[in-house]
């Protein structure tokens, strides 16, 4: 049963949760639900209704910075128990959470669905994708394990001793509620680190439901903390400036990764962001077309075009270049449906917030004004939403444009000819930041040459999808440093110790 007092708390919309137990406003600290110490809260809103005032999802509690201290205290008590547990016991901890997710994944995809927008099929997909996560660690568990050196002195032996590194701060976004955490989460406890998480503030349901499974599936209090704030700049300093906090992961803007380095600078911790991209997605003339249409659209309208590693700039092969607009722009006519997310046959949702529209509409009109064509789409769609755009295609788009320098996170794709491999290579790389890259060819020498010349972190290579739990995650230049998932996941989240034994003769 869900009490009277919650009721007043959440609105009709979560009614669509069958498990009452996992729709929560307070933050879990220390293995307890507990409200704000200074009683303050935040509205949390379904994009797809917004402003409509049926849109109201829930009142949270927003968590104080004296809070969060506390948080971090009880965090430290528990490192000191949790560090000694085995890899087969956090093994087993691990499953039983990607077990929780799979036998709530209903349940969790409409709470995506709901506070962030994106189709239920997708946000379905997103549940599955974050408690890979919990499977793969849980397999990494028992295989976090030191290594002998051979001396160069004899009678001595060398230990690389691997270890927690301590209590970990987690700062995520908000289009991927879920995965973000669990792929950073999934990490820090398969090396036995205790954590202190900060979901954002525009989706904490899902994050918070995720911890009500943590507390049945059996960690112990101060191990998994999460606490919902609308105070996100306050948050994010002291967790960075904490000394008790060895570790800070965070996913965003490369513009506040880089304030996050500079206060995490202050205690010398150590710290790996995944930050902005601005994905090249390069169409060869010997592609298959059909592949590469699919796949582009794939790339850059998933989530509506918010994901961090969408494709960003369509840079196609002039001898193809209108053979590929035209299909482009035939298959989005044909399937795309914009709506509400749980509707039956929707495709695409709304944008997270009108800032995001703010900038969508703002390269659009900066790329029409500076020569570009418009093939599809353009305009925003207030019969279905303040936060709805149409699915938009720019043709003729050049390196002078906003939109070709500039992450969209939005549903704009811009098409860009290009003439040789060295002119497109140069091109995809004219940018500061590199996440992630696409390229379709059949020729698989250029794919071997291609792949090693894009400077990104993550290359799809005839694929459009790259994410899963086995791939090291993460960019190179200003798209941050670290990598999660596969692994190499658990490294960023343990020390090495060496170890000099002597006497051995």
């Amino acid at each position: 049963m869900i009490s009277k007092r919650l009721y007043s708390m959440v609105g009709p919309s979560l009614s669509k949760i069958k498990n009452k137990n996992l729709i929560k406003t307070q933050a879990f600290v220390n293995g307890k639900w507990i409200n704000s110490s200074n009683g303050e809260t935040f509205e949390v809103s379904d994009p797809a209704l917004y402003p409509k005032k049926e849109s109201q999802l829930a009142t949270v509690q927003s968590m104080s910075e004296d809070d969060y201290k506390d948080a971090i205290q009880d965090a430290q008590k528990s490192f000191q128990t949790f560090k000694k547990t085995t890899g087969r016991e956090r093994s087993t901890l691990l499953y039983n959470l990607y077990k929780l997710m799979h036998e709530n994944k209903e349940d969790l995809a409409k709470l995506v669905v709901l506070e962030n927008g994106k189709p239920y099929a997708d946000a379905l997909g997103e549940v599955v994708y974050a408690a890979s996560f919990f499977q793969w660690f849980a397999e990494e568990a028992p295989r976090v394990a030191s290594d002998l050196i051979p001396s160069a002195n004899p009678g001595t032996q060398i230990l690389a001793i691997r270890q927690p590194i301590g209590v970990c701060g987690i700062l995520t976004p908000w289009n991927f509620p879920l995965a973000m955490i669990t792929r950073k989460l999934g990490a820090a406890i398969a090396a036995g680190c205790t954590t202190v998480i900060k979901p954002a503030s525009e989706t904490p349901l899902a994050a918070l439901a995720m911890a009500q499974l943590s507390e049945e599936a059996g960690f112990a209090p101060g191990v998994i903390n999460i606490l919902p704030s609308h105070e996100s700049s306050k948050v994010g300093k002291l967790i960075c400036e904490d000394p008790i906090i060895k570790k800070v992961s965070f996913t965003g803007s490369t513009k506040v990764g880089k304030i996050l380095m500079d206060q995490s600078s202050s205690t010398l911790k150590k710290l790996s962001t995944e930050l902005g991209g601005n994905a090249p997605f390069i169409v060869f003339e010997d592609s298959n077309l059909e592949k590469a249409v699919a796949g582009a659209i794939a790339s850059k309208f998933r989530s509506s075009g918010q994901t961090c590693i969408c494709a960003n700039r369509i840079f196609v092969h002039e001898s193809i270049y209108d053979e590929f607009t035209s299909e482009f722009v035939s298959k989005l006519e044909k399937d795309v449906k914009l709506g509400n997310g749980l509707d039956e046959g929707v495709t695409h949702g709304p944008l997270i917030h009108d800032r995001s529209m703010q900038k969508v509409r703002e390269h659009i009109e900066d790329a029409l004004n500076k020569g570009a064509k418009l093939l599809l789409g353009g305009d925003k769609r207030p019969d279905l939403g303040e936060n709805f755009h149409d699915l938009t295609v720019l043709g003729d788009v050049t390196p002078e444009m906003l939109i070709f320098n500039e992450e969209t996170f939005g549903p704009v794709a811009p098409i860009i000819k290009f003439s040789s491999e060295e002119e497109v290579v140069k091109l995809a790389n004219d940018t500061p930041v590199g996440l992630a890259g696409y390229f379709y060819t059949q020729d698989y020498a250029r794919l071997f040459r291609v792949a090693e010349a894009l400077e990104v972190g993550m290359v799809g290579a005839n694929t459009a999808l790259i994410s899963e739990c086995a791939l090291p995650f993460g960019g190179v230049k200003e798209s941050g440093f670290g990598r999660e998932g596969s692994k190499f996941g658990v490294e960023d989240y343990t020390i090495i110790k060496g170890v000099v034994v002597g006497g051995i003769e």
